[in-house]
């Protein structure tokens, strides 16, 4: 149960009703996740969702890369409800099963592209680190560009704020979905998974 509640649409403020109705009209075709808690503050939501529909429908970091900084970020701060998000779409998106379910027991993948390494050790360095280190920054604007670069920062901000939110506001996963600690075990190593 969250610690706030949905506002019902006819007791929300012009301002709140103005920035509901541009999330359900938009890409993300309805208003779920940490938005229904934002929406309490319509000048802070209405920033925030731009800038998620931007970087996970426009930005320049190719969709099976971003999907894989979101898993390294929600999991990072343990957010459920965006795991179960993007889990299946990191799937669809071409990331390796071993890959999702290693990240969800706390190891480092073993990766198959270059560019998925590149940007795990992207995320994980800025995350764990709070910096990152020259190679790993090169590697990342290398394979990006400097808009990618730029937006992939952008989603590692931005989906950590999403987690603070879902987090912060005990906003639980969709009703029939398992709780956190029946998704993600806690990390087992730093090491490197091994193949299976």
């Amino acid at each position: 149960m969250s610690r706030i509640g949905e506002i019902n649409r006819e007791a929300m403020t012009p301002a709140q009703r103005r920035v509901h109705d541009e999330i359900a009209a938009g890409p993300r075709g309805g208003v779920r996740g940490p938005f229904p808690a934002l929406l309490g503050s319509p000048g802070l939501c209405d920033p925030v969702q731009k800038a998620g529909a931007y970087l996970r429908y426009e930005s320049g970091v190719p969709a099976r890369l971003r999907e894989l900084a979101i898993l390294c970020v929600v999991r990072y701060w343990g957010a459920a409800p965006e795991w179960l998000a993007h889990a299946p779409l990191a799937a669809a998106e071409g990331l390796a099963g071993q890959a999702i379910d290693a990240l969800r027991r706390g190891v480092a993948p073993r990766f198959a592209e270059e560019a998925e390494r590149t940007v795990h050790a992207f995320c994980r360095e800025t995350l764990t680190a709070k910096r990152v280190s020259a190679p790993t920054f090169e590697a990342a604007r290398a394979l990006l560009g400097e808009e990618g670069l730029v937006d992939l920062i952008g989603l590692i901000g931005y989906y950590s704020l999403v987690s603070f939110a879902l987090n912060g506001f005990e906003i639980a996963p969709p009703d029939g979905e398992s709780p956190w600690d029946e998704i993600c075990l806690p990390a087992e190593t730093q090491e490197e998974d091994q193949p299976g």
